[in-house]
């Protein structure tokens, strides 16, 4: 919820190091989301009511976000890219929305 007294502020990165720390970050992102769909029906059944971080193509798994970022970070501190995701107890049908 954004409180009424709340700004959003926008900048244009034109930094040429900053936008390559950010397109490899990125690239790290994507690869690492790609690995987690090629094995997402193990995962999602194995790891139910956990917190899974993919790190460098590597999975990592704790009951905590934290627990799970530390695990990941390292062994894998260079992944700037890295993916985490809490797997539901229950697969259910969801459906996400956002209310204006």
């Amino acid at each position: 919820m954004i409180k009424p007294n709340s700004f959003i502020t926008m900048e244009i990165v034109t930094d040429a190091a900053e936008l390559a720390q950010a397109q490899e970050q990125r690239k790290q992102f994507d690869r690492n989301a790609t690995w987690l769909r090629a094995h997402a029906s193990e995962i999602y059944f194995r790891h139910r009511g956990k917190c899974i971080c993919i790190a460098g193509e590597e999975l990592f798994v704790a009951e905590t976000a934290k627990e799970v970022m530390a695990l990941a970070t390292a062994v894998h501190p260079e992944d700037k890219g890295r993916f985490v995701h809490y797997i539901p107890r229950e697969k259910l049908a969801r459906i996400y929305a956002n209310r204006w």
